[in-house]
């Protein structure tokens, strides 16, 4: 049995085409997809296109690898993933991420990521503050991106 969708919001300083981005290349995935304190850099391999297969190995205490594949691709709007987490129970390892990204504002985005097909277990517990922590490495890297020249 599955628990109702993770849901989290973010407000970015960066148009929906740039926070996409961010999302389909695999260096920029390393610097900021951590879940937790104290996690280095992340390893990555991505094929971005649908039905292309990802690996993202975050770096800590111990890896915890996740991988899967690209389900849908909207450029600058929406992304959909199987999404497998290695550390997840047997049986409960495969769930859905989808995330959206909207304009707010001139040079901004309205990102909403749903985390759903979660399992009962406690694994679940932890995916809320998991994804907060990533989205906040997210935010700082487009905070410390270069500016662009005109």
């Amino acid at each position: 049995m599955a628990r109702p969708p993770l849901v989290l919001e973010r407000v970015l300083p960066a148009p929906p085409a740039e926070v996409f981005r961010h999302w389909c290349d695999a260096g920029s995935l390393a610097e900021w997809m951590r879940p937790a304190e104290g996690m280095g850099r992340a390893s990555v391999s991505l094929d971005f296109r649908v039905g292309g297969r990802f690996e993202i190995v975050m770096h800590g205490e111990r890896d915890y690898r996740q991988h899967g594949e690209i389900l849908e691709i909207e450029p600058d709007r929406r992304l959909v993933f199987l999404w497998i987490s290695d550390w997840m129970p047997p049986g409960e390892q495969r769930t859905r991420l989808s995330v959206s990204f909207e304009p707010a504002g001139t040079e901004e985005t309205r990102l909403v990521l749903v985390h759903d097909e979660l399992p009962e277990s406690d694994a679940y517990a932890g995916h809320a503050g998991g994804w907060a922590r990533i989205l906040d490495g997210l935010l700082g890297s487009l905070a410390t991106r270069p500016e662009e020249s005109p």
